[in-house]
């Protein structure tokens, strides 16, 4: 009786291992089933390229001036946009900043500017500001923009006295153009010897102030393009 206890407590034991062991091998088997999980994302490359791309980037394309025939005559222009001078800029030099720049934005370029459509290349050149960037000259004039002209062929800004001294459009000569001025059409204006009033350009002259300006295309300010 004593032996058939022992058998039966044993058969027991041998039988509690193989259910241990099939429950471990079900559950080995349903870990290695179990879909893996999926990896965290990764930045797109063709994303990160677009938005590389689209990032603003500085240009080194140069400024080029050209000569559009207008009511006044031929006068200077960049993209069809009227370029002007001012009277009161002296030595190739710009006396306009702060306020007056904002209402007569500079003509700036990233490299040497480039004339065409019968502007002249020796004239033009360039001249530091106080901000750092390079400023176009013709013939020893810093050039400008005028904030009210809203698209090209606008000329808004002629023979304006604004900030205290007159503004004009340019020739491609270097003469200033001062049609539509009251102070030039009486002889008085004081930019008069520097002037054209009828709108043309004698051959090969050059405006007050072209010698401060280097025909090679140098800077005004010292350095230039090299």
């Amino acid at each position: 009786m004593k032996l058939r206890s022992v058998l039966f407590v044993g058969l027991l034991g041998v039988v509690a291992l193989v259910v241990a062991a099939c429950g471990g091998s079900g559950s080995s088997n349903s870990s290695s089933s179990a879909p893996a999980s999926a990896p965290a994302s990764m930045p797109s490359t063709s994303s990160s390229s677009a938005s590389n791309s689209g990032r603003a980037t500085s240009t080194s394309a140069a400024v080029t001036v050209s000569a559009t025939r207008d009511r006044v005559g031929t006068i200077l222009t960049d993209r069809g946009r009227t370029l002007y001078m001012w009277v009161a800029d002296k030595g190739g030099m710009s006396s306009c900043s702060g306020a007056c720049a904002k209402a007569w934005p500079p003509l700036t370029t990233a490299a040497r500017p480039m004339a065409s459509g019968g502007a002249q290349a020796g004239m033009l050149a360039t001249t530091r500001r106080p901000d750092g960037t390079m400023q176009v000259t013709y013939a020893g004039h810093p050039l400008y923009f005028y904030a009210e002209d809203d698209s090209a062929g606008q000329m808004n800004g002629q023979a304006s006295k604004e900030f205290g001294a007159d503004w004009f459009v340019v020739a491609p000569s270097g003469h200033s153009i001062t049609t539509g001025d009251d102070d030039a059409a009486s002889g008085s204006s004081s930019s008069s010897s520097d002037s054209d009033s009828s709108g043309g350009a004698s051959a090969g002259a050059t405006g007050a102030g072209g010698s401060s300006s280097s025909s090679s295309g140098g800077d005004a300010a010292g350095g230039g393009w090299g």
